[in-house]
């Protein structure tokens, strides 16, 4: 899939420090402000299927808020167990309708 589907407006991004979920091309992703810069990833942690969007970030990762898993925003990958990182996605704002690409490829690589 390569084209950009709405998942809402700009006065629903999260707030800086924070994440949001949102519904993207029939599932639904996890959308956080790392101090201005917006990252999207799935939603949902590989280790026990924790809502991410629901989590905190610390930093440039979002932690999980169910076991405290962290993923990379930018890339998805969970650096002490890279078999259990999430998908990220590209995100765009075109004046108040946010949108995201959603992809088929692992933002990690599974060696």
């Amino acid at each position: 899939m390569n084209d950009f589907v709405r998942i809402g407006s700009a006065n629903e991004l999260p707030a800086q420090g924070e994440a949001r979920e949102f519904e993207c091309g029939g599932h639904t992703i996890c959308v956080a402000n790392m101090n201005g810069t917006l990252a999207a990833v799935d939603n949902i942690c590989p280790h026990r299927g924790g809502p991410l969007g629901q989590g905190i970030v610390e930093g440039a990762k979002i932690v999980c808020p169910w076991h405290g898993w962290e993923f990379d925003l930018a890339t998805g990958n969970n650096e002490f167990t890279p078999n259990l990182s999430v998908l990220s996605y590209e995100l765009k704002v075109e004046g108040e309708a946010v949108y995201a690409r959603l992809r088929e490829v692992r933002a990690a690589s599974q060696d």
